[in-house]
């Protein structure tokens, strides 16, 4: 049972990561991209480490493997916050369809 676990959370894993590719190629800007690959790609791994985790049990490896996951979970969004921050402020434009850009309105303040 504890297999069947691990493999359906590394199969959603690779799914959530295979979406994420898909938005890197059909989203139409920088910033709908990197939302979209952060958010998939950040749930597809750990959801790839917790399947890991789930079927090796609580081995020294499963220490690496909850490190590795707290690393992912923290340097992934921080990276795509600052990287689309810096995208913004080095006049980047927003898709013509963008409803709104509320970090312009604010420096516009």
């Amino acid at each position: 049972m504890r297999q069947l676990w691990g493999y359906a959370l590394i199969l959603i894993g690779s799914l959530f990561d295979l979406f994420g590719c898909i938005g890197l190629v059909r989203l139409p800007d920088l910033y709908n991209r990197l939302q979209a690959s952060t958010k998939c790609v950040t749930m597809g791994t750990c959801l790839i480490l917790l399947g890991t985790l789930v079927l090796i049990g609580f081995t020294p490896a499963a220490g690496k493997i909850i490190l590795c996951l707290i690393f992912v979970l923290i340097t992934a969004p921080t990276a795509a916050h600052a990287l689309a921050r810096a995208s913004h402020f080095s006049g980047i434009s927003l898709w013509e369809g963008s409803v709104c850009d509320l970090l312009k309105e604010d420096r516009e303040q």
